[in-house]
């Protein structure tokens, strides 16, 4: 059976009048009377500065390791991540021809050392006269010279032919000229024995240089050479970093100079632990203060002996200074940013609001440095401040008077 058009418009108009009784019934009756509120006192308190700043991990050291010779690659003994020693192999460039070139340079020196008498490399000439070369010119002049004497002997007793003499005197000459180039062709040999040794020591390193090694402990960063790829002089082959320690680069305002010195200790924190600090010393301060920032860097040293620090990252630090100040402080609470000011609502003696301005130093944990705006001892509603504008009447909660 269908339900009649009276009944369907009785249903519906009952309908209608709860829903406004209901309307009706959860409408509040407007607010009056003074806003209840929380309150605080600025106070004046003794403290240590501490300089913050956020700034970014680089390595200890990092250095790109290049071929130093052209030649095949033969071996790679290192790859991404790796951790190496100082001296450690990392790839080895085909030493054939070098080994040639080394033979072929011992071979002239060896020459060389035979013609001054000398049998090992680190032998040294100590009496040019004692050499083969010229002990003999030095046999031959003497000679020369006596058969010169005795033959000007003979003819001034008037028994040996002027024909002799001149002749002998000729020999004897002769002799003492061949002395002199002699000496002179020994010296430019001792010269040429030892651009020899510097040739062989250079061939010897080129030599070595096939064997591309660690200069020093790292990892690595990068590998950018690969078995049987020729490369040339100066090719880059690996990026070597080294990380512990590692350094944290910060850029700290001007106005703070004097509060940073070398060896403070620094608390590093890192987003990839959150939970945990790390330890680090300032150990290099910028002389110079950059011109479009008003700011200079400062570098700390961490230690990073598990390598849980990666060069890169961002990194927040907190650097204790020496600096004492007796500063200005509210409780956080009690501060409002609105349109780009902060604001603090001052509680007078009549109990309504002052809004002021209010300029804010460093903050900590709980509380704000007020630089200016209100003064010691004043008190400031700490809430509810959304609904407190300038002459708003308050009144302070029982109980809820914050501590000095």
């Amino acid at each position: 059976m269908k339900p009649s058009f009276t009944a369907l418009f009785a249903l519906s108009s009952l309908v209608l009048l709860a829903s406004c009784g209901g309307a009706r019934k959860a409408e509040a009756p407007p607010e009056t009377g003074p806003v209840e509120v929380r309150a605080a006192q600025v106070r004046t308190q003794t403290i240590a500065r501490t300089v913050e700043s956020v700034g970014t991990l680089f390595p200890y050291d990092e250095a790109i390791i290049s071929a130093e010779i052209a030649g095949p690659v033969v071996e790679v003994k290192a790859d991404l991540g790796d951790a190496v020693r100082e001296g450690d192999l990392l790839a080895r460039i085909s030493d054939e021809e070098q080994r040639y070139l080394v033979a072929q340079q011992e071979a002239q020196l060896r020459q060389s050392l035979e013609r001054l008498g000398l049998s090992k490399e680190d032998d040294r000439v100590k009496d040019i006269r004692e050499t083969p070369d010229v002990r003999r010119a030095s046999a031959d002049l003497r000679e020369a010279e006596q058969r010169f004497k005795r033959t000007r002997e003979l003819v001034d007793q008037g028994i040996g032919a002027r024909a002799d003499l001149d002749s002998t005197q000729a020999r004897f000459q002769s002799l003492q000229a061949a002395y002199d180039v002699t000496l002179n062709q020994t010296r430019n040999l001792i010269q040429e024995v030892e651009r020899f040794k510097a040739g062989l020591q250079l061939q010897r390193k080129r030599l070595r240089d096939t064997s591309v090694r660690a200069p020093f402990d790292a990892l690595v960063k990068e590998r950018q050479v690969t078995a049987g790829q020729f490369v040339q002089a100066n090719n880059a082959l690996f990026t070597l970093v080294k990380i512990n320690p590692i350094r944290l680069r910060l850029e700290i305002p001007e106005r703070m100079a004097p509060w940073v010195k070398t060896g403070q200790t620094a608390e590093v924190s890192v987003e990839a632990f959150d939970d945990r600090t790390f330890q680090g010393k300032i150990w290099r301060i910028s002389p110079t203060v950059d011109q479009t920032k008003r700011t200079f860097v400062v570098e700390a040293l961490i230690d990073n002996a598990r390598g849980e620090l990666k060069p890169g990252s961002y990194a927040r630090a907190r650097l204790q200074t020496d600096r004492t100040d007796a500063v200005r402080l509210i409780p956080a609470r009690a501060l409002n940013y609105v349109l780009g000011s902060n604001k603090a609502y001052v509680i007078k003696g009549d109990q309504t609001i002052e809004v002021r301005d209010v300029k804010v130093g460093d903050r900590f944990p709980e509380e704000v440095e007020i630089v200016e705006g209100v003064e010691d001892g004043e008190r400031l509603a700490m809430g509810p401040l959304n609904r407190l504008e300038e002459g708003v009447a308050v009144r302070v909660a029982a109980g809820k008077q914050a501590a000095k």
